[in-house]
């Protein structure tokens, strides 16, 4: 007798042994009329489970596949996957360990990682988003670091809010920092609707670009880590928790994300993965920061030959050229043409619409006609630097270069001769950041300006050089009058007492600006009210701050955004005017 194409209402009214036991007693012999069939595999007890669980793990679809395979794999699989839901309740009492395995609800300690799959379901198999865990010194370098991981999940162990609470007293840059981040906790612990062991949404206090959740440890972790480290030390808690954390969930990724280079080096010795805190940065690499000026391309005339507009207004002429060169160019760039045997060109972005680009030439601050306070520009960097220094037009200038550029004499040269021959501004503020070499010699005694006059070496030596230029043939007397009137005209302040303050028709000189952070660079930029002209200056290879590096600098901060503002410009100076042996040490030390 043939066997039926496939288990029907009769198979629900035998037990499942008996069903089985009957199919094996009655072999089958195919004939040529009938209809398509099912191979023994369906029938043999230990294939059963296989086709129990409505959510199959992948063996069982394995095992799925092998049962759908006959002569005619078409007509077959639409009666074998039409009954599979008879089958499954008394299958389920059969092997109730498969079945609970594959249709029960995952533990509570498991959350993140099933939230995170529902939120990663309509990504395009990316997997799961990642756990992110973060050290103390993340949240105390960068409040809102908690909203930059976009749509992945944070975790916090209870060492790190521990932590916070040691660092929240003071007026230190730190002690904000833990204090904001406090407030920030608290806000995302206050909303509506919120559970600490499903997850909190970073996206409720308003920052919508954080699509992820924030877990707390509600509960002890328990690892495995060698001996040979202190449990006492909060580094080793938190690499516990991280190390309890992928053994929980091994279907996600879980990250350790540090400043501290020791606690990253021990991390990835366990076999975790740790990663530093990069969102801080503005730049990857200290090569692609914004140079300020373009050399165009040897054929860019030959290409402009028919398309270039030209015309004079003043001493200056104007260009409107088009091409492919227009899309690298920003406004306030610097473009210089050098070839042999043809004309220079040396000019300024001043206008990009569209595909096309109008660029003025500038004044040549080379000859000596064109000296500022007595100071000509010796290379081509210094002259474009000249240009954006003494144009009024420009408000916020950013000078990078190695030592010996000449990023000081040029910014104090304009300044004397914009606020005591031209009148442009009143007075000069200078300032820096105060941040030794070596060990601090102690309390400075004196007025603020006192207490600034030791920071202030590179102002002396500049006002000496400027006023033996100018005072040269008036004797002793006349050089006391000179520095007694320049000394007149410059005030040192401290950056400590910025805040709250406003510049009117002031000229401002940041000296070394790499040692600034971002907030330091934005709060002193800000200061400035109307008629006043910032300039900021750096060498980012003199950095002495600590934790900062080339990438995560205010000045390199301020750079990156302002360039292409039509009332910012930017030039990093190449070439040491010093002395040749200055020049020579900045190149081989």
């Amino acid at each position: 007798m043939p066997l039926p194409p496939a288990p029907s209402k009769r198979a629900a009214l035998l037990s499942p042994e008996a069903y089985s036991l009957k199919a094996a007693e009655e072999p089958f012999e195919p004939e040529a009329d009938t209809s398509p069939l099912v191979p023994e595999p369906v029938v043999q007890p230990a294939r059963l489970p296989e086709v129990t669980a409505m959510t199959p793990p992948p063996a069982a679809k394995a095992g799925g596949r092998a049962i759908g395979r006959s002569r005619k794999p078409t007509a077959v699989a639409s009666p074998v996957v039409a009954e599979r839901s008879e089958m499954a309740p008394p299958l389920q009492k059969i092997m109730p360990a498969v079945s609970t395995a594959a249709r029960s609800p995952r533990p509570a300690q498991v959350t993140p990682s099933a939230g995170s799959r529902r939120r990663s379901a309509g990504k395009a198999g990316n997997g799961p988003a990642r756990l992110f865990v973060l050290d103390t010194n993340v949240l105390l370098h960068d409040p809102m670091s908690l909203f930059r991981f976009e749509e992945h999940d944070i975790f916090l162990p209870m060492i790190v809010l521990e932590e916070l609470d040691g660092h929240k007293k003071g007026m230190t840059e730190v002690a904000r920092n833990g204090r904001q981040t406090s407030r920030t906790l608290d806000a995302l612990v206050a909303q509506q609707g919120g559970d600490m062991t499903k997850g909190l949404k970073l996206s409720a206090t308003g920052h919508h670009g954080a699509r992820g959740l924030l877990f707390f440890q509600t509960e002890p972790l328990e690892s495995n880590l060698p001996s040979s480290l202190p449990q006492g030390k909060a580094d080793n808690q938190i690499l516990g928790v991280v190390h309890s954390l992928r053994q929980r969930h091994p279907e996600r990724e879980v990250i350790l994300v540090s400043k501290d280079i020791n606690m990253r080096v021990k991390a990835r010795a366990l076999g975790l993965a740790a990663e530093d805190y990069q969102n801080d940065k503005t730049l990857d690499d200290g090569e692609l920061l914004y140079a300020g000026a373009l050399a165009l391309p040897q054929d860019f005339w030959t290409r402009q030959s028919k398309t270039i507009e030209s015309w004079q207004s003043g001493s200056h002429t104007f260009y409107r050229v088009s091409g492919p060169a227009v899309g690298q160019f920003y406004i306030n760039q610097f473009v210089y043409f050098e070839a042999p045997g043809e004309p220079s060109l040396y000019a300024r972005v001043t206008e990009i619409r569209d595909k096309t680009a109008v660029l003025k030439t500038l004044k040549d601050y080379t000859h000596l006609k064109n000296a500022v306070w007595g100071v000509t520009s010796r290379n081509r960097e210094q002259n474009f630097a000249l240009n954006l220094l003494m144009d009024p037009e420009i408000d916020f200038v950013t000078l990078a270069g190695t030592a010996g550029t000449g990023k000081t004499l040029m910014a104090l040269a304009s300044g004397l001769t914009q606020v005591l021959d031209d009148r442009r501004y009143t007075e000069i503020i200078m300032t820096r950041a105060t941040v030794s070499v070596g060990e601090d010699i102690g309390f400075l005694p004196g007025t603020e300006e006192e207490k600034m006059g030791p920071w202030m070496g590179a102002l002396d030596d500049n006002l000496e050089f400027l006023a033996k230029g100018d005072g040269g043939y008036a004797g002793e007397w006349g050089r006391a009058a000179t520095n007694e009137l320049l000394r007149s005209r410059i005030k040192v302040k401290s950056m400590n007492f910025m805040r709250g303050r406003t510049f009117m028709n002031k000229y401002v000189i940041i000296d070394e600006a790499q040692n600034l952070t971002p907030k330091q660079m934005k709060t002193l930029i800000t200061r400035a009210g109307p008629g006043t002209k910032i300039i900021c200056m750096g060498n980012l290879a003199q950095i002495d701050t600590p934790y900062l590096t080339e990438g995560s600098s205010g000045l390199t901060f301020a750079v990156d955004r302002f360039k292409g503002w039509p009332h910012g410009g930017h030039i990093t100076l190449a070439r040491g005017e010093r002395s040749r042996l200055a020049d020579f040490a900045s190149e081989v030390l």
